[in-house]
């Protein structure tokens, strides 16, 4: 059952205003299988009528507010999600099946952003450029005008925070499209910045299906920059709907990221991040840390210490705040169960062991690792977003290197090895957006520009890249002899 809620999560926030939809759809619990609420079912008219609103805002009270003063209004909404973290967990644990714990990460997550943005709205700046006698050349960064945000389901709060709350910094005005199946966190944090003062028609939030309300905002022409996070499908189509109107797009489309286990490498310190990094949010994470490539001498011993990791993780609703929760959709169990049905030539090393008190509609996968695995395996090429990881042997760095480049992926890479030397050298070498050394996640850096390069997409997102992303450069020439 949803907590009392200052909004009729039915409805679209378009405005300014509450409307009810056309038509809605159900929001199913993932821990239960029961139906939570029903939520709207977006049109292109919606779509449309929330460009509307962002370009009117634009042309008003949000296009003419300083820089000064739209970090203040970021900064108090940062402040106001901190008092409503409880509830904006226990909505998201309801609604994506993640343990409570981590949900309440993300909201704390989520109110960072807004600080940090706050922060950084007054604080990008332009450049005076040396030129001919008799000029002064300057830039200037200036907003896109409406920016178009498709949010998937896995980590709502954290991705609003990143795309939406940087495009608010430079004073865009935005239209957010979350997953149908989460969207519960979207509609209560856009409540929230209207009570910390956001101007009605700054962030509009019409839910949907992404072949409706996602199609419509991907082609829509009163759109000029889209931020898209999900699967490399969608982002192609995304893009191409985009490039119909010659609108730039930030794609961050997952990955397949290798963890690189050195034999020199503290596993003391390795592997709770290594086991961690893959079972979070059920391996739901575009950045998990689903292959890990063991050197020789120790691949043994890691494969030994992780098994038993997994066999120790507990499984269960999110309420109840387990390691491990069910999948968002019992859509996406059958596509990890279809991976599984293909592994039947890989030795288990390990399974979580799954309670017989779970409820028997919920999503859940048993969580398994896998090893030793051939890099070429479909385990260790797909981005499979389940509770699953793979061990790959390797014998020298130039085989380590060679197998993490092996996948059409590059979204981040983990090193963990104490030569010095190595950690710099496989840090040039890999074909990644981000490297960690000795960690992984650098517990969460939304200082820190993310993003990848092949099949993970373009552009950056988080840290001062965001803004420039989410802004444009004019040049200004004035001759003035």
């Amino acid at each position: 059952m949803l907590p009392d809620l200052p909004f009729d999560p039915s409805h679209l926030l378009i405005g300014g205003n509450w409307r009810a939809p056309d038509a809605t759809l159900p929001l199913i619990n993932p821990s239960t299988g029961d139906t939570l609420c029903q939520i709207a079912r977006g049109t292109p008219d919606d779509i449309d009528a929330a460009v509307t609103a962002a370009q009117t805002a634009l042309d008003g009270a949000w296009g003419q507010m300083t820089a000064l003063d739209r970090g203040r209004c970021l900064a108090r909404l940062g402040h106001i999600v901190l008092d409503h973290v409880d509830l904006l967990a226990q909505l998201e644990a309801l609604d994506v099946g993640k343990p409570l714990s981590q949900a309440r990460a993300d909201a704390i997550a989520i109110a960072r952003y807004c600080e940090f943005y706050g922060g950084a709205a007054d604080k990008v700046h332009g450049q005076t450029i040396p030129y001919l006698d008799g000029y002064t050349v300057y830039t200037l960064r200036e907003p896109h005008g409406v920016t178009g945000h498709i949010v998937p389901w896995n980590y709502p709060m954290q991705i609003i925070g990143r795309s939406v709350g940087a495009a608010l910094a430079m004073g865009n005005a935005c239209v957010l499209k979350p997953a149908e199946d989460a969207c519960l966190t979207a509609l209560m944090f856009a409540s929230l910045a209207r009570e910390a003062g956001l101007p009605d028609g700054a962030l509009n939030v019409v839910p949907g299906l992404g072949l409706e309300a996602g199609a419509a905002l991907s082609a829509h022409p009163g759109v000029h920059h889209l931020s898209f996070t999900g699967s490399v499908r969608t982002g192609q189509a995304v893009q191409k709907a985009a490039g119909a109107n010659v609108v730039p797009v930030t794609l961050e489309l997952g990955g397949k990221s290798p963890q690189i286990i050195f034999n020199d490498a503290d596993l003391d310190d390795a592997l709770p991040f290594l086991v961690n990094a893959g079972l979070q949010n059920a391996g739901q994470t575009c950045s998990a840390a689903s292959r890990i490539l063991v050197q020789r001498p120790v691949f043994d011993t890691v494969a030994e210490r992780m098994s038993a990791a997994y066999r120790a993780k507990t499984v269960g609703p999110a309420m109840d705040d387990p390691d491990i929760g069910p999948l968002i959709s019992h859509t996406q169990k059958d596509r990890v169960t279809a991976f599984l049905d293909t592994a039947d030539d890989l030795a288990l090393l390990a399974k979580t062991p799954l309670p017989e008190t779970l409820p028997t509609q919920g999503a859940y996968v048993q969580p398994r690792l896998f090893g030793p695995v051939a890099p070429d395996h479909r385990l260790a090429q797909d981005e499979i977003f389940g509770p699953v990881q793979v061990l790959i042997p390797f014998d020298t760095e130039d085989d380590a290197i060679r197998i993490a480049n092996g996948t059409a992926y590059g979204l981040v890479a983990g090193v963990w090895t104490q030569n010095g030397a190595r950690q710099m050298r496989m840090a040039k070498k890999l074909r990644s957006g981000q490297v960690f050394i000795n960690n992984y996640g650098a517990g969460g850096g939304v200082e820190l520009p993310f993003g990848g390069i092949g099949k993970s997409g373009h552009g950056r997102e988080k840290g001062f890249e965001a803004l420039y992303g989410f802004s444009t450069l004019k040049t200004v020439a004035a001759r003035h002899g």
